[in-house]
């Protein structure tokens, strides 16, 4: 085994092992606390410092892994987690709101820090011109990442019941902390550290594609969870009727069907892009096939045509699609960046990534409190359109052979 796949093994467990562990701590989080009688609305608090640093996060965080290295700013991902999971293990009358959000942003700051890492690394494994290859590696490990958050939610319910919450935290910090030692010894030690010192001023990126693909991103996230987020469950719950283990159990499969599609993007577009990798015109074409799903969803929603077969057959082609766009945004973002501003390009991006996902979460809640679920579906499809004028500008303007 090369030492390029031997690191790209080491790092994809690595994010497997962390991503398990957020899907877990989310579940828990909201089960306990809601067992302890905190309302919705304080539950949903929890989390607000989560998406908020995650934003922080990626913006420092690529700056500072230009300067130590990639392998420096994951384990720092990985110990937060730790650190967060444990903060939560002390008596009930300890855990008020501002703790928990407190916890809650450790972990959300270690998720970002985690996923900046482990995605910008992929770049430094591989010779410039691999992006046939570079696509397959980016595909696989951020769809494995999501099939594997989903199986986290099923982890996380079935240790509070057999282990109880706080045996549940300390299983989890426990596991995580073997992949922690693990990838420490067996990473080389300065991945990803930029031979130039990158400038504070270059946090902000200095290329107008990756500013244009960051942009699309910020809005392409914005509008899944302005209806996934809190209209859905809450929708599932509240007029199909289902039970909060069928809500949850029903989100774990989507998420993981979504991570195998992610996964599979190269195969499934192998002849569309001809052996390379994707291009500005592949980001155009699947954000207006994702518009045309949104649109679709919509109408028959507003209408009431057959709601219940609508939505769900709604969800699965959108789930495909949607999976689609994010392989291809994931991949252009790694190609489009040379390997010495790979991590500061790649933090900037998923900056715009948090950003997107924290506007979509504020809309979900206040757009389906006014106008129920077709308000927000109406909302995420004016925001897809959003996404593919940017695409078209970014295909014009600033396409990039890869």
């Amino acid at each position: 085994m090369n030492s390029s796949l031997r690191n790209y093994l080491i790092v994809t467990a690595s994010y497997w092992g962390f991503t398990i562990t957020d899907g877990a701590i989310r579940m828990l989080v909201v089960l306990y606390f809601h067992l302890l009688g905190y309302t919705p609305f304080e539950v949903a608090l929890l989390f607000l410092f989560y998406e908020f640093f995650g934003i922080v996060t990626n913006l420092f965080g690529g700056w500072l892994a230009s300067r130590v290295g990639l392998n420096v700013t994951m384990h720092l991902g990985m110990g937060l987690q730790i650190g967060a999971l444990v903060m939560l293990t002390v008596p009930d009358p300890w855990l008020s709101v501002a703790y928990v959000m407190f916890a809650q942003a450790l972990s959300g700051i270690a998720k970002d820090l985690n996923k900046m890492s482990a995605k910008a690394s992929v770049k430094t494994f591989l010779p410039e011109h691999s992006d046939s290859r570079l696509f397959k590696w980016i595909a696989v490990l951020t769809g494995s990442k999501n099939a594997l958050k989903g199986a986290g939610f099923f982890i996380g319910a079935a240790l509070l019941q057999y282990l109880e919450f706080r045996g549940a935290l300390v299983f989890l910090a426990a596991f995580l902390s073997v992949f922690l030692i693990l990838s420490f010894i067996l990473l080389p030690g300065k991945l990803g550290q930029s031979k130039s010192k990158t400038k504070f001023k270059q946090l902000f990126s200095q290329t107008p594609q990756i500013n244009w693909l960051s942009a699309a991103r910020f809005f392409l996230f914005s509008a899944r969870d302005i209806w996934f987020v809190v209209g859905l469950p809450v929708f599932l719950y509240s007029v199909f009727g289902w039970s909060f283990s069928e809500v949850g159990s029903f989100f774990a499969i989507w998420i993981i069907g979504y991570g195998i599609v992610q996964a599979s993007a190269p195969g499934l577009l192998k002849r569309s892009h001809a052996g390379r990798g994707p291009t500005a015109m592949t980001a155009l074409l699947w954000a207006g096939i994702l518009l045309l799903v949104c649109f679709g969803l919509a109408i028959a929603m507003q209408l009431n045509i057959e709601p219940r077969v609508s939505l769900i057959v709604g969800l699965i082609i959108f789930a495909a699609v949607f999976a689609i766009n994010s392989a291809v945004h994931s991949f252009l973002i790694v190609a489009w960046s040379d390997q010495e501003k790979v991590a500061t390009n790649v933090g900037f991006y998923y900056m715009a990534n948090a950003g997107g996902r924290l506007t979509g979460t504020i809309l979900s809640g206040l757009l389906y409190q006014n106008y129920g679920l077709t308000g927000c579906l109406w909302a995420t499809c004016l925001f897809v359109l959003f996404t593919v004028i940017l695409s078209i500008k970014l295909n014009s303007k600033h396409q990039i052979a890869t």
